[in-house]
């Protein structure tokens, strides 16, 4: 009697945690999984959007993009920090992450969207502006209290 008490216990928290996962939770799987396979962390970071089946073709070029991120390319992946989070309602998110790499940094963007009670990537990109920004946000025009 006991057992079966704990095995409906354990079905009933594995069955609320999965489906309690957020934006955090699903960044925090996808670099796990991007260690072993950047292709296939896309792909099941996707897995996640009922939509995205119908853009299949934009899916395998982000993953034919990623996958171009080789040690020879630019060196070995060292981790992920996160830049920002911004959201524009409960429902709606954005994180951007700094991955570094041994020759740079590139950035990588997530857009999750909430419509009704499970959350979803709405969109991925990275890029590898990041330079160019710092040093854009360096000139004195976006000091609001610079002497003039």
């Amino acid at each position: 009697m006991h057992r079966i008490f704990l095995l409906i216990l354990l079905c009933f928290f594995a069955q609320y945690s999965y489906g309690q996962d957020n934006p955090e939770l699903l960044v925090d799987k996808f670099f796990k999984e991007y260690t072993r396979g950047p292709a296939k962390a896309v792909e099941t970071l996707y897995t996640t959007n009922p939509w995205a089946l119908r853009n299949r073709d934009a899916i395998d070029q982000i993953k034919n993009e990623i996958n171009k991120l080789t040690p020879d390319y630019v060196g070995q992946y060292r981790g992920y920090e996160l830049i920002v989070k911004r959201q524009v309602a409960t429902s709606f998110v954005l994180h951007s992450y700094l991955v570094r790499y041994d020759r740079q940094p590139l950035r990588f963007t997530f857009e999750f969207y909430k419509a009704e009670d499970k959350w979803f990537l709405y969109s991925f990109q990275f890029d590898s502006n990041l330079d160019n920004e710092l040093e854009e946000s360096a000139k004195l025009n976006y000091f609001p209290s610079a002497v003039r």
